[in-house]
């Protein structure tokens, strides 16, 4: 370094002294992101009509359930009475009167199948009477012909009166679910939000006619929020769920605010050599906004017994940093590399051992082999585990992304 005393000085420098301390230190991530709602949804109508009320306005808290749009009824409610009325006329074709039946009854009791049954019964009786007559000459051969050719009319009518039950019954079936359809549809023109949240769009206006499937309100859930961040490969290991975290926010400076990483991507993008982490974080109080910038640090770990020494014994120019260690009424120039700062003390990150006397006091007088006179020890330890406080906004000095993690 550039001292004025070199080592063919006689005169000695005074020197105030240090020695190299330890301390714990908070190891911490950046991260910089945007704030996102991990839900948003556009409520949509499964029905078309003209909408009669728009009953929410824009940044209203909704909850979940809540009716947010009405469409007029009428035409829906038309269409469930004509459902119900061919509904009404299938159970009766079957025999259901809500009384006896709630179901169809056994085929047999049906009217239309109990009909047949009789005809057929009858031409049977009257059959078995013709052949009767007929093996004593008391009946002409042209009238057993007709009474076999009446057997078989009233069979063949009863075949179909039961395909017609077993049909009336599928119908009947279709018609309870055209029913249940009608009434859904006559439900939906209550239009209800999917989600809670505030209401970050109305999309139609009172008296308009839409179509299904058109958006109707734009609904956006506010409590939770995520904070969506990139983190460099090199910190795969270190960010793991349920780590703290703390960040700001433009529109609220001077104030921080907190929460824990949720989710975090298996995968890391090719391009940016980075992989996604998603932080839950509390927003009761809706402080915080979807599109929000944040800027913080995630805590990862913290390290003891670190090798820490105070600011005023470094020497650093031109991005080199240097100390000097006192041994045998000398000094000696050694090159160290530094980590994080800590309050008024450095990391120490290689260079020391631990037990060296270092100079903390004119530092531009000394360069290898200066004799120096020890004025007084200027060493105070700093408190076990004392930490920064981290600055969001700006790379924590207690671990930078560039130094150890």
């Amino acid at each position: 370094m550039g001292g004025r005393g070199g080592p063919e000085a006689a005169a000695e420098v005074p020197v105030q002294t240090t020695r190299v301390q330890r301390i714990a230190i908070q190891r911490t991530v950046d991260l910089a992101g945007s704030i996102i709602s991990p839900d948003q949804a556009n409520v949509s109508s499964e029905v078309a009509g003209v909408v009669r009320q728009v009953l929410v306005e824009l940044g209203q808290e909704i909850r979940s359930g809540q009716v947010v749009v009405k469409l007029d009824p009428m035409e829906l409610d038309l269409a469930l009475q004509r459902a119900r009325s061919q509904l009404k006329q299938t159970e009766a074709q079957l025999g259901i009167d809500g009384v006896r039946f709630k179901e169809p009854p056994p085929v047999e009791q049906i009217s239309s199948v109990r009909m047949a049954a009789a005809n057929r019964d009858d031409a049977l009786a009257q059959l078995r009477r013709a052949q009767r007559l007929r093996s004593q000459n008391l009946l002409p051969q042209a009238d057993l012909d007709t009474a076999e050719t009446k057997v078989k009319v009233t069979e063949a009518n009863y075949q179909a009166a039961l395909e017609t039950v077993q049909s009336l019954t599928a119908t009947l079936q279709e018609r309870r679910h055209a029913v249940e359809l009608a009434e859904k549809k006559l439900r939906d023109t209550d239009i209800r939000s999917s989600i809670s949240g505030q209401v970050a769009e109305r999309l139609v206006q009172q008296g308009a006619y839409i179509r299904e499937n058109t958006p109707v309100v734009s609904i956006v859930q506010m409590n939770p929020l995520k904070v969506k961040t990139a983190i460099q490969e090199r910190y795969a290991g270190l960010v793991r769920p349920g780590l703290p975290v703390e960040f700001a926010v433009e529109s609220a400076p001077g104030e921080l605010f907190h929460g824990k990483v949720a989710h975090i991507s298996p995968s890391v993008d090719q391009t940016t050599r980075t992989f996604t982490v998603e932080a839950l974080v509390d927003n009761a109080n809706r402080r915080l906004k979807p599109g929000f910038f944040a800027k913080g640090v995630i805590y990862t770990h913290q390290d003891e017994n670190v090798l820490a020494i105070p600011d005023d014994a470094v020497s650093t120019l031109a991005g080199v940093s240097n100390v000097y260690v006192i041994e045998n009424g000398k000094a000696r120039q050694q090159m160290v590399s530094l980590g994080g700062r800590v309050g008024k003390v450095y990391e120490v990150v290689e260079g020391l051992k631990g037990d060296e006397i270092l100079a903390s006091s004119n530092l531009t007088l000394l360069a290898t082999g200066v004799p120096v006179k020890i004025a007084q020890a200027a060493n105070t330890p700093l408190p076990a585990g004392d930490t920064e406080e981290p600055v969001p906004g700006r790379p924590s000095s207690q671990s930078r992304q560039g130094g150890r993690p």
